[in-house]
Parts: structure tokens; C-alpha cells; sequence
């Protein structure tokens, strides 16, 4: 039976699970840092502003995937505004699905680089995670979601431990003042944490329609919660960070690696920064291996190829000669992160989708 006819089924609290690990996996390591850097204090407030906004891009996705069961975004597209449309938003999403996959593997290669095997070359690192992940994604999401929900436990585990271990360093004073410096810092870190993560919800309207028709009804309730914990998460580990570095923390780019160097435990725990280096190349792991998956589904959908699997490993080599390319070091990393990724994301992921949802709504009054 062909790829696309070969259906795959997970329940909604599968679903949950891997919007979770998604939307978690490696922000909750890569924000902290650059968004004390950018907001100060008011760090956790851009966390809120740029939640919302992606509780916004996750209630379309519920619309569309509620008016339109056991379709993918591309297949509802093509039924809201036909297939010419379709192809030229696709195409314009598709690169951004590539430029994430790329920067989020380039992340875990300039991590190992820069703070544990400093002689090894980058492309070390990104070949074996583009590998590992092509092979999970070939594998199927019913495999990715049975396999990650353990990952996942186990990487919450190790940075709970950092956090809660870290507690005799915490210092409350350093919270205040919130807005020493007025709004505009805190909109901006809103502005780069919407890019990353919460821009990128968009990526589960090719997933939702793998929820098995008898669950389908509660995937709103398990995708909003989970949404709710990812924020309630990265805006713990924000505060948790500046009661420990004050503004020192914006010149730490993973900032959960420094404070878990911090950590003593009477002689018995100490230097458990591995750990956290351990959840960062997880976590990456698996929003890359969900990212891939993704897009191999996206542009099967939109060229109408009737295997999925078969683009997996050319999408994989496509990033992996990318990244080798389009990545100088960190600082650019960095500036193609937090400035350039939430306006391309904005553009190719979010406005489709409003218009999409412009235009179901108009229909459904219609009707």
C-alpha cells in the first residue's frame, strides 16, 4: 500500500505528548539566555506575550483540523484556496521547514563545539543527528511517539534536578525592578521567542490528522494543555536563571549548562552539566526528528508523491550541505535566530494560516 494510503495512528494524548517535546525540546535550553539578553528582567512577561500568540496560531490549527477531520494542512488548503495558491504558500513554508531543521542541528554542533569537544569538526555533530533522526522519521510517528514520551520523561527529569539542586544560589532580589528600562525591551524578546518557539506550531497542522477518529475530540484539550505546560515551563527555568546570574544571564547563551555548573550537592552532586548537554542534543533530537518527518509529509502532500519515506533522507542531505553553508559561528546563528526567524515565520507560517482561516470561517457562514 502506498505511503500516503498506509495510515498511522496516535491518540490524543500521544499527540499531546509530542507537541510537548516540540515545542520544549531545545527552547527550554536555547531561550533563557538571549531573552534575559534582549528583555532583562521582564523576561518572563515576553515569554507570556509570545505564548499567547501561540495559543492564537494553536486555535487555528484546532479550527481548521476540527472543520476538516483526517486532512493535512496542504489538503485543506487546497479545498480553501486551491491547488496554484496552495503550491506558492507550500513552496514559501517548505523553506522555512528547512531553515529550521538546519538551524536546530547546527545548535546541537556548535554546543559540542563550543562547550565539550572543541577540537571536533561541526559537521561531526550534525551528520549523526540529521542521521539518527532521518531513521526515527523513516520509522514512522507511531514509533516517534511511543519511543519520546520516555525521552522526554527522562530530559524533564535532569532538568528539574538542575533547577531544584540550584535552589541554594537563587537570589529573589534579583528579579527586581521588572522594567527598568520600559516595555520595548520585553515586546522585543516577545518578538524572537514567538519565532522560536511559537511560530512553529504551525508544524502540527500536518499531524493532527494521525490522531485515530475515536480520540479526535479530546486533541484540543491535550494541545492546549500541553501549550499551557510549555509556557508555565520556559517561563520557570526564565525566572530560575535570572534569580541565579541577575543580568549576567543574557551573556550566556545556554544558560541551564552554566547554572548546572553551579550546582553542589554536599560533595556528593557536583558538575552535572552533562546532564543538561545530554537533555540539549535529546531535545534537539527529537523536534528535529518531528520537524523532518513534517516536512517530508508537507512536500509529499504538495507535489502529491505517493511516498512520504522516500523524501526523508534527501530533505536530511538537502539541510546537512545547508548548514555547512549557511552558518558562519554562533553570532550568526544567533542573528538569523532571534531576528530573521520570526519575521520569515511570521510570513510563510502565520499569515497563510490566518488567511485560511479567513476563509473557512466565511465559508462555514455561507453555508
Amino acid at each position: 500500500m502506498s505511503g500516503l494510503m498506509n495510515k498511522e495512528w496516535i491518540n490524543h494524548n500521544q499527540a499531546g505528548a509530542l507537541f510537548f517535546v516540540f515545542m520544549t525540546g531545545s527552547s527550554i535550553i536555547n531561550i533563557p539566555g538571549p531573552l534575559i539578553a534582549m528583555a532583562g528582567n521582564g523576561a518572563w512577561i515576553s515569554l507570556l506575550l509570545s505564548g499567547l500568540c501561540g495559543f492564537g496560531v494553536l486555535a487555528m490549527l484546532l479550527y481548521l483540523s476540527g472543520r476538516y477531520p483526517g486532512l493535512t494542512y496542504v489538503d485543506y488548503s487546497r479545498k480553501l484556496i486551491g491547488n496554484m495558491l496552495t503550491v506558492i504558500f507550500g513552496l514559501l513554508s517548505l523553506t522555512f521547514l528547512f531553515q529550521m531543521l538546519t538551524a536546530m542541528v547546527m545548535d546541537v554542533g556548535l554546543f559540542m563545539v563550543s562547550s565539550m569537544l572543541r577540537e571536533t569538526p561541526i559537521y561531526t555533530f550534525t551528520s549523526l543527528i540529521l542521521l539518527i533522526s532521518a531513521l526515527t522519521a523513516r520509522a514512522g510517528i507511531e514509533v516517534m511517539a511511543r519511543m519520546f514520551m520516555f525521552i522526554i520523561l527522562l530530559t524533564a527529569l535532569f532538568v528539574f534536578s538542575t533547577l531544584v539542586f540550584a535552589i541554594p544560589d537563587y537570589m529573589p532580589e534579583q528579579l527586581l525592578p521588572i522594567l527598568p528600562k520600559g516595555i520595548r525591551p520585553v515586546l522585543h524578546g516577545a518578538y524572537f521567542s514567538f519565532g522560536f518557539p511559537y511560530a512553529e506550531v504551525f508544524v502540527f497542522g500536518m499531524l493532527l490528522h494521525h490522531v485515530a477518529k475515536e480520540y479526535r475530540k479530546k486533541v484540543p484539550a491535550a494541545m492546549l494543555l500541553s501549550l499551557g505546560v510549555n509556557v508555565l515551563t520556559l517561563c520557570v527555568t526564565t525566572i530560575s536563571s535570572i534569580m541565579v546570574f541577575g543580568p549576567f544571564g543574557g551573556d550566556l547563551p545556554y544558560i541551564l549548562f552554566s547554572m548546572a555548573r553551579l550546582v553542589e550537592f554536599q560533595e556528593i552532586i557536583q558538575r552535572i552539566e552533562s546532564i543538561i548537554g545530554m537533555s540539549l542534543i535529546l531535545g534537539s533530537y527529537m523536534k528535529s526528528t518531528i520537524t523532518l518527518y513534517a516536512a517530508s509529509l508537507f512536500a509529499a502532500r504538495l507535489f502529491k508523491i505517493e511516498e512520504r519515506s522516500a523524501l526523508v533522507m534527501p530533505i536530511a542531505l538537502f539541510c546537512f550541505l545547508s548548514g555547512l553553508v549557511s552558518f558562519d559561528g554562533p553570532a550568526n546563528w544567533g542573528f538569523m535566530v532571534s531576528t530573521v526567524h520570526p519575521l520569515w515565520a511570521g510570513s510563510v507560517f502565520v499569515v497563510p494560516l490566518l488567511l485560511l482561516t479567513v476563509v473557512a470561517a466565511f465559508r462555514k457562514k455561507a453555508a
